[in-house]
């Protein structure tokens, strides 16, 4: 499958790619390819059935800025090192 990049995307269609993302536990990405099916005509989403659980998908993009901001502050602290530990014996 190929990949584009798309740039300047108007900020009505980003507000509802994150809502449908949001609200249906999809990736953006996942999101994004739904909405030009759909706005396409496509009827391939019909026919196959879309794996809403796939590696890691349904976490992305479900936080809030607060959660991951205490998410990121926790894991610091697991990134400190221990001087003594790494200190050679005298």
């Amino acid at each position: 499958m190929k990949q584009i990049t798309i740039r300047n995307i108007p900020d009505e269609i980003e507000k509802i790619i994150l809502k449908e993302a949001k609200t249906k536990s999809l990736s953006l990405n996942k999101a994004f390819i739904l909405f030009l099916e759909k706005a396409a005509g496509s009827n391939r989403t019909k026919k196959k059935k879309i794996s809403l659980h796939h590696d890691l998908d349904h976490l992305s993009g479900v936080w809030s800025k607060k959660e991951a901001e205490s998410f990121n502050h926790n894991l610091e602290s697991q990134r400190t090192l221990d001087e003594d530990l790494w200190t050679t014996a005298k």
